[in-house]
């Protein structure tokens, strides 16, 4: 059984989607939560689903991004994760960070990459016209949103869309994607999926 730790910033939906779907014959669990932000509400929600939780704030790091993931690597080491799932996980990895747990590491980003890395990919999918906009899952390398693509999920951009209606559709898309890919990633199968 793999074992899954997913680190969140914020209200943790897709954290939430991945805990509920590692059930059953799942190959993978939910072993910890953890979050950059002490107040990230997707704490409460992966208390009340009985998986371990912690917290290291970034905000006294200031700009020791790496004083920061020494803290963080403390937890993660001592839950022994297979997998590491990024779930709305804000914050930008330094490359010895993310060397340290390659080929076990994956992120949902809410555009098709390689489109719109980074961040109001919605806002940005709008401007350009584009027809289509989406989430990736990729794994995690050291240039930013730039790793091997597990998964995509595409989503029409309608004439009256603006980035929150658009966004609020993509999580919608997300919130299945993430844990299909997630379950083929702990089988070890890294071939992309397409929804």
């Amino acid at each position: 059984m793999k074992r899954v730790v997913i680190l969140i910033s914020g209200g943790g939906s897709n954290m939430v989607r991945l805990a509920e779907s590692m059930v059953g014959d799942h190959p993978a669990r939910p072993v910890l939560v953890g979050a950059n932000d002490p107040t990230a509400g997707g704490l409460e929600k992966a208390a009340s689903m009985g998986i371990e939780t912690f917290s290291v704030d970034h905000r006294p790091f200031g700009k020791d991004r790496a004083g920061f993931e020494a803290q963080l690597a403390l937890h993660l080491d001592k839950a022994e994760p297979d997998i590491i799932a990024l779930a709305g996980f804000m914050r930008i990895l330094t490359p010895d960070f993310v060397r340290r747990y390659a080929g076990r590491m994956l992120n949902i980003h809410p555009s098709l990459l390689p489109k719109y890395p980074g961040l109001h990919t919605h806002a940005r999918a709008i401007a350009a016209g584009d027809a289509e906009a989406g989430a990736t899952v990729h794994e995690v390398t050291a240039d930013l949103d730039a790793g091997p693509i597990l998964g995509q999920a595409r989503v029409p951009i309608l004439p009256d869309d603006d980035a929150d209606r658009l966004a609020a559709r993509v999580l919608t898309q997300e919130h299945m994607l993430y844990p299909a890919v997630l379950r083929r990633f702990a089988a070890d199968n890294r071939s992309p999926l397409y929804m």
